[in-house]
């Protein structure tokens, strides 16, 4: 059993389903004039900070190794 082959065989199959997807959610689309929700879609990445977000998490941050560092100190 190559599972190498196997793997990209999946792969493969995976494109194919996503394309017959996507464009049957086109149809439903330019049919029903809406827009539609892709369910399956998770995010992917680490969402984005902004300066004031990042200041807290520095904070938390320093004191938590603070207290580590106490700790390790006792």
């Amino acid at each position: 059993m190559d599972l190498y082959k196997t793997i990209q065989e999946l792969y493969t199959e995976k494109e194919k389903l996503e394309r017959v997807i996507s464009s049957l959610e086109e149809l439903q689309r330019t049919a029903t004039g809406m827009a539609v929700v892709s369910l399956g879609g998770k995010r992917r990445g680490r969402k984005s900070m902004n300066a004031k977000e990042r200041q807290e998490v520095s904070e938390r941050m320093k004191r938590y190794w603070a207290n580590r560092r106490k700790q390790r100190a006792e």
